[in-house]
């Protein structure tokens, strides 16, 4: 996103573009239980980012309106998935390590266009995982519940020992539990305040949390 606004003459702090990404999530949450059309949430995505870049302090030329709709047609195009959305964030791979050398499967659950394997083997995540389940492949999206059923159809779980972690309340909440999984919501910055579930800041955090549960179960558990 940064690289396309610096060509339309924006220039955006890459640390504030991330905290504005971040703010704008509620509102995109609320409204994809509303919206169907990818287009007009795609649009309503970066229009949101934009203008909590505004309340942040980073001027624009154009009004978050008119920026998105110069933005949408360019991120939102087909193959521009893995390019938004491939950044790997500090810590990850160690996270991820450690959860499984505790002893934890780990399964990826994505809303996306058929890319999240490839994408996940690209940046080298791929050997974590068991199952990559797709919405464009399965015919599901989150927080249609069939979406984490078939998760745990082709990992073999149970909803009751497994936790799905997400960073949208209404897509990755709403549906773990419409399917029997317990919930969890990354929220590096406590824009979620008011949710009625577990939050953590980032993946080390709730690895961290993770294990020190498994450490303290009884032996035999």
């Amino acid at each position: 996103m940064q690289a396309e606004l610096e060509a339309l003459g924006e220039s955006v702090d890459p640390a504030r573009l991330e905290r504005a990404e971040a703010a704008a999530r509620p509102r995109l949450s609320k409204r994809l239980l509303r919206e169907h059309d990818f287009r007009q949430l795609f649009a309503a995505y970066i229009e949101g980012v934009l203008a909590q870049l505004l309340l942040l302090g980073s001027p624009l030329s154009a009004s978050p309106e008119v920026l998105a709709g110069r933005l949408a047609p360019i991120l939102g195009a087909p193959g521009q998935t893995q390019r938004l959305w491939s950044r790997v964030l500090p810590g990850i791979p160690e996270a991820l390590s450690r959860l499984v050398d505790a002893g934890f499967r780990l399964v990826a659950v994505s809303n996306s266009d058929g890319t999240v394997e490839s994408g996940l083997r690209d940046q080298d995540l791929r050997r974590f995982f068991g199952p990559v389940v797709d919405s464009a492949r399965v015919g599901y999206e989150k927080p249609d519940p069939r979406i984490f059923e078939h998760a745990l159809r082709v990992s073999g779980a149970e909803p009751e020992t497994t936790l799905h972690v997400g960073d949208l309340y209404d897509a990755d909440v709403l549906g773990a539990r419409a399917a029997g999984i317990h919930p969890a919501l990354l929220d590096p910055f406590d824009d979620w305040p008011h949710v009625d579930c577990q939050r953590f800041r980032d993946l080390s955090e709730l690895q961290a949390a993770l294990c020190a549960v498994r450490k303290a179960e009884p032996v035999d558990a």
